[in-house]
């Protein structure tokens, strides 16, 4: 069926990896189609992610103002549209964004007010998850933890870790997570992408987060998929990504399936809308024609997506009585 009438909730979406060729167009006119398919664009199969990751920089390289990051901000907003999404969380890195001069915190500021401004205009719920990296050093985490409490109570909702998981353990990153939760702040964090079940256990124990970034080599794992259900630990999962890190061959070999009749939450998201180019409608349509998946399992996935968002709880109420609304005809 055509999923694109259908509201979606999306909690995993990288805003740095997620220009239009529209907005790259408008930031840099001397950027052609064919560049920007070649640079910003993986291909459909990368080596690993690492070398999917090194679509990203061009990406943030296009960030490094306030009216940048407004645009790319609104522009994602307006993809958001497109594809009935009604209630999306944003993740960045505000320490990719200082080449030019900004200081951290005036990231944040900016991308926050353009995420206010693309909430007034389009009606999609959104908010923000500002991202340290596997590859900074703790002074670098603590910055961004801190960030996140700095602006606590506008559109940034919590704290997370991406990049090279494979590459860097998770040492550096201990101290921003402790402070996290000392403050209150929402936690998840990417693992078991690049490595295997062994990653998710090392992430849970040393960070302690609600949900975890893909988890899918989780599957690995029987006793790992047993305590992420009776922990509802939430996976947010992205599976044409995987197939694109090199983690699966195919979508028909992914863990998506596994994982949801393991009765282990989880969601459907995009990760990234330029680097992996593809929609939740998208998504939602392979795994119907790989898997069989019908509305019922789509709106489990919504509805298990918004319960563990990091929404106010009477902002989930409403956007879980739109859900029902829409998939129960």
């Amino acid at each position: 069926m055509d999923y694109r009438a259908l509201p979606k909730v999306e909690l995993h979406l990288h805003l740095d990896c997620s220009l239009s060729y529209k907005v790259v167009k408008q930031i840099n006119p001397a950027v052609t189609k064919e560049e920007y398919d070649q640079a910003f664009v993986a291909p459909p199969k990368c080596t690993d992610l690492a070398d999917y990751l090194t679509r990203a920089v061009k990406g943030f390289e296009l960030m490094q103002t306030r009216e940048q990051l407004r645009l790319v901000t609104l522009d994602l907003f307006e993809q958001l549209k497109n594809d009935h999404v009604i209630y999306a969380e944003i993740r960045f890195a505000p320490l990719l964004h200082i080449a030019k001069g900004l200081k951290p915190e005036e990231v944040v500021q900016a991308v926050n007010e353009a995420v206010e401004e693309g909430v007034n205009t389009t009606g999609i719920e959104a908010g923000l998850i500002v991202c340290t990296l596997r590859h900074f050093n703790e002074e670098q985490s603590m910055t961004t933890v801190q960030l996140a409490e700095q602006f606590k109570g506008t559109r940034v909702l919590g704290f997370d870790i991406a990049g090279d998981e494979a590459g860097f353990p998770v040492t550096a990153h201990i101290k921003a997570y402790q402070f996290a939760r000392a403050h209150g702040i929402p936690c998840t964090a990417h693992a078991g992408e690049a490595r295997g079940p062994e990653s998710v256990w090392e992430t849970l124990e040393h960070f302690g987060p609600s949900r975890i970034g893909h988890g899918v080599r989780s599957a690995e794992d029987v006793k790992l998929l047993d305590y992420l259900k009776e922990k509802d630990i939430h996976l947010e999962v992205c599976p044409t990504s995987n197939v694109q890190t090199n983690i699966y061959p195919s979508i028909r070999e992914h863990a998506a399936d596994r994982i949801f009749r393991h009765g282990v939450s989880m969601s459907i998201n995009t990760d990234t809308r330029t680097v992996t180019p593809v929609t939740l409608s998208s998504e939602y349509a392979a795994l119907e024609a790989v898997f069989g998946w019908d509305k019922a399992r789509f709106l489990q996935c919504n509805l298990e997506g918004i319960r563990h968002a990091f929404v106010s709880p009477d902002k989930k109420e409403i956007i879980r009585a739109r859900l029902l609304e829409a998939y129960k005809n």
